[in-house]
């Protein structure tokens, strides 16, 4: 069966393409971006929010949003029903990342063709992610489909363990998700950093990224901190790394002082539930040892930070 597949999800996009199924995409939301491919399909959302701001007005624009209920995407039902999709591929997540369950389901109810189904996604952990990977392939008719990609990620994860497994160490690594206010990431990266051999200290498998304090990052004193923010690449989060970096206890830190602060492409890697949650698995495993683990994304999904700016 063929169908018209509209995902509103920057992760869910990928999956979709990884499953084999890119032909059958007709829309997308405007943060599908990979594979580069998609840049040509429609964009059925957009932002409420100023995403050139810095850091901490994008947070408090957002948390102003979400306060009064309201997802910080919109859905243009009208671009919708022009495209007529038999699937809808959005997410319940977090409402912070991807366009809403409930504004998807606004938007269906004002279409008035094509009664296309909605499959939400929910991925919390690595386990939420492989189920979320064989939901959208049952729901495109193929679910061996998603066994057989589910099953090869799973073994390139392994063979990311087996070559931090002969390590010596397994240092402490903060994953930073947002910089001004700190947020430590949570979901599935704590399960990222054990498979490339890291110990996350604040971290818990399965649950939401939370605020941290300076102080309690002072506190832990990781060994490696890793800055990915959400939605940011590279380039924007060497940018946005002031307040922090001219932070006394920032300088302080073990981590800083022995120049192992790297900076990751967040958005590309560290915030997608999808099939390159195994890439972002590798980059953690550069970082975390860069003696042993080598898959060629120094330069491209990680940089070395410096405290004079510099890469």
């Amino acid at each position: 069966m063929t169908h018209r597949i509209v995902s509103l999800i920057a992760s869910a996009t990928e999956i979709v393409c990884a499953l084999g199924f890119e032909r059958q995409l007709v829309g997308r939301s405007h943060e599908c971006d990979y594979p580069p491919s998609v840049a040509g399909l429609p964009a059925c959302s957009a932002s409420k929010v100023a995403i050139g701001a810095a850091s901490r007005d994008i947070d408090d624009q957002v948390r102003g949003i979400v306060a009064d209920g309201l997802s910080v995407y919109r859905v243009d039902s009208a671009i919708l029903d022009g495209l007529a999709p038999t699937v809808i591929v959005t997410q319940t997540q977090c409402e912070v990342c991807a366009v809403s369950l409930k504004d998807v389901e606004a938007a269906v109810c004002e279409l008035v063709g094509s009664r296309p189904r909605v499959v939400s996604l929910e991925p919390m952990s690595l386990g939420d992610i492989w189920n979320d990977i064989r939901a959208v392939a049952a729901a495109l008719g193929d679910l061996l489909r998603g066994d057989d990609l589910v099953a090869r990620l799973v073994d390139r994860l392994a063979a990311v363990r087996a070559a931090a497994r002969s390590a010596p160490t397994r240092p402490s690594l903060a994953c930073i998700e947002w910089i001004d206010p700190l947020m430590s990431a949570g979901n599935w990266t704590p399960e990222l950093v054990e498979r490339a051999g890291g110990v996350d200290p604040f971290g818990e498998a399965g649950k939401h990224s939370g605020y941290l304090r300076i102080d309690d990052l002072a506190a832990a004193d990781p060994e490696v901190v890793v800055i990915a923010p959400c939605g940011f690449d590279i380039e924007r989060s060497r940018r946005e790394m002031t307040p922090l970096a001219t932070h006394p206890v920032w300088r302080q830190l073990s981590a800083v002082r022995a120049g192992r602060v790297a900076i990751a492409d967040g958005n590309q890697y560290f915030n997608r539930p999808g099939p390159r949650v195994v890439e972002t698995a590798e980059i953690l495993a550069e970082i975390l040892h860069p003696e042993r683990c080598d898959f060629g994304h120094r330069g491209r999904g990680w940089i070395p930070w410096a405290n004079d700016g510099g890469d």
